[in-house]
């Protein structure tokens, strides 16, 4: 225990990684500059993706964008053979939609493509950005800490793109395909034209939402190793979860209809499961390793 407090003594000493005679003349401020530089490098990679997005604006707006609220988008079809396989008819079968977006601002399409290559950057960039933050973070960890927190860039990096890629190829279809079919009164006179900025930002959502989300997992290892929550605690709440789990699928998905939020919450209440068979593996190991010091 001696031998820990004196590793976590000064966390400014130690997130430099520098020898001790440096991390002693070091003050405050300088650990603010090795935070800032940090910082513009993880900004530096998200314009430089940025532009490159930008320079390819075109391609990108009409091949990842529009894809899909198109009604060739072949997640469409697929979805539809998948329900047919699993047996239960056209369940999964949407009718083809086709939206025509339009721009109400003059300077509409400009931002439009502007909003694309910075989120588009983010999204991009994230891995790098991650191992950024993650450098600023691992000197000041214990080699302990550091052992099992091995892999972490790429588990955060693949949870985060499963829930991206999750909300781009089927939340994001059902999403788009339940509001442009729903109609308001039977006269006709009422065109569904939405503004393009307005499709942005719900596919935004629903793709950094899912992204968001979809780090449960790894969150909650985290939380465990720290000694915050166990398997028993997860378990014990899981009621209470599973209501807030709820309302976060009411929150990414901007349509009403139970499928899309039924997609939500399905993979959420499965990832919180996986959440709780980590946090049991490190409640166990914690206990075995408690044991063997007492023994």
């Amino acid at each position: 225990m001696a031998d820990t407090a004196t590793e976590r003594k000064s966390f400014f000493a130690r997130i430099t990684g520098k020898s001790k005679e440096e991390q002693a003349e070091m003050s405050f401020f300088d650990h603010i500059e090795e935070l800032r530089w940090h910082l513009l490098r993880s900004v530096i990679a998200w314009l430089v993706a940025a532009i490159a997005i930008f320079m390819n604006i075109d391609w990108v707006y009409d091949n990842i964008i529009l894809a899909p609220a198109n009604e060739k988008f072949f997640v469409y079809e697929g979805l539809c053979r998948f329900g047919q396989w699993l047996g239960i008819g056209d369940a999964f079968c949407m009718p083809p939609v086709k939206i025509n977006f339009q721009v109400t601002a003059v300077n509409g399409t400009f931002t439009s493509a502007i909003s694309i290559a910075m989120i588009g950057g983010i999204i991009a960039a994230f891995p790098y950005i991650f191992w950024e933050v993650w450098r600023f973070i691992t000197p000041a960890l214990t080699p302990k800490e550091r052992k099992y927190s091995r892999g972490s860039i790429f588990y955060v990096s693949l949870c985060f793109f499963a829930g991206a890629a999750f909300g781009y190829f089927l939340l994001a279809p059902f999403t788009f395909n339940f509001l442009a079919s729903f109609t308001l009164g039977k006269s006709g006179v009422i065109q569904y034209r939405p503004a393009i900025n307005d499709y942005i930002d719900s596919l935004t959502n629903l793709v950094l939402g899912c992204g968001i989300a979809f780090e449960l997992p790894v969150l909650s290892y985290v939380l465990a190793r720290i000694g915050l929550i166990s398997g028993t605690f997860l378990k014990k709440y899981f009621k209470f979860a599973f209501v807030v789990i709820l309302i976060v699928a009411a929150v990414i998905t901007p349509s009403p209809d139970w499928t899309s939020q039924l997609l939500v919450t399905i993979p959420l209440v499965f990832l919180y499961w996986v959440s709780i068979l980590l946090a049991s593996r490190v409640e166990k190991q914690r206990a075995k390793a408690e044991a063997q010091e007492w023994s």
